[in-house]
């Protein structure tokens, strides 16, 4: 890394820090909100500097300046900026879907990933008797498709139904986007075994003319569902595939770029998670008309789908990329440079 290319491209950003902590001096109440914001953006971008000057460039001078410009801002920022519903909507409106957007081009091998070992498998036992009584013993098939996959959906009380398949819902989602960072392969082979036992399912009933069953009972959840399930994976192909190819960039600083951006795609997960839980908990399983259940189901997968396209596009406009701590308007970004 050349460190006075480091040096000139960062120095703008370094000396209006060095400007605001000086006005805030021990009293953030002396900075205007939007000055504040810029404060703490900026001390977040600067403290991605030091790291990368004190593992790649090694240079004492630096090192100690940056160090100081930090420690001075470190009590303003800590000690006076608490959480505030400001933070939180450019969170829903900007940055979440503007890190989906990033991504979109993984999310869709996540998909893929999926959705081509379920069709396959699904495809091949319903139209082969023998590898369908390979996969599921033909003493357990029918009791599986007339009581065991339904009740499932109403095996316990709708809350606690709700609670329990959100955490396990979060925990595969996390799991998928962590498994990521070991080149890609283990969120790969994740995300086909689901398909695979998904397509299991969608075969047995397919080859006993239920299909209509089937998909009644998965498609209220299971399109928001899978669709962040899609969103994870493709999470944890990108933070794997900043390893295999950073670009122009030294791969841990690659990997501290993507790995911004991966936690604000996981944030948002949980709260997609936990919708399509309310939904599985709550609407799966009840005595509605099948039509009213599936239609939920895709109402909610438009809306959110409608709201990443447009909302994610709008801030790609605007050159977002979704990286936590990131603004456009302030013009900074969190990003190391």
């Amino acid at each position: 890394m050349d460190i006075d290319r480091f040096i000139s491209s960062n120095r703008p950003a370094w000396q209006r820090l060095e400007q605001l902590s000086r006005r805030a001096g021990r009293d953030p109440r002396r900075l205007n909100a939007d000055e504040l914001d810029e404060l703490v953006r900026l001390y977040q971008r600067v403290s991605s500097h030091l790291s990368t000057a004190r593992t790649y460039l090694r240079d004492p001078a630096l090192t100690a300046e940056l160090t100081r410009l930090t420690a001075r801002c470190s009590a303003v920022v800590y000690g006076s900026r608490p959480r505030t519903w400001r933070a939180a909507v450019r969170f829903v409106t900007d940055t979440f879907p503007a890190a989906l957007w990033h991504a979109r081009a993984f999310v869709l091998i996540s998909a893929l990933l999926f959705i081509v070992p379920a069709a396959a498998l699904a495809f091949w036992l319903a139209g082969s008797p023998v590898a369908l009584d390979v996969a599921i013993p033909p003493a357990l098939q029918e009791a599986y498709v007339e009581e065991d996959f339904a009740a499932y959906y109403s095996s316990s009380p709708s809350a606690q139904f709700t609670s329990e398949v959100s955490t396990n819902n979060i925990r595969v989602g996390i799991l998928a986007f962590a498994a990521g960072i070991l080149l890609c392969l283990p969120t790969a082979a994740l995300l086909a075994f689901n398909g695979l036992n998904l397509g299991v399912a969608a075969g047995l009933f397919a080859a006993v003319g239920e299909q209509p069953r089937f998909w009644g009972l998965i498609l209220p959840h299971g399109l928001l569902e899978l669709t962040a399930v899609f969103i994870a994976g493709g999470a944890g192909l990108r933070l794997g595939w900043t390893l295999v190819d950073p670009g122009d960039r030294a791969r841990g600083e690659a990997l501290i770029e993507e790995g911004r951006r991966a936690v604000v795609i996981v944030i948002g997960l949980v709260v997609v998670f936990c919708i399509a839980g309310l939904i599985e908990g709550f609407v799966t399983g009840s005595p509605l008309p099948t039509w009213v259940r599936v239609g939920i189901g895709a109402v909610t997968e438009t809306v959110f789908v409608a709201y990443v396209v447009i909302r994610g596009r709008a801030a790609a406009v605007r050159g977002l990329t979704g990286s936590l701590g990131e603004d456009n308007q302030a013009g900074w970004s969190t990003a190391p440079s």
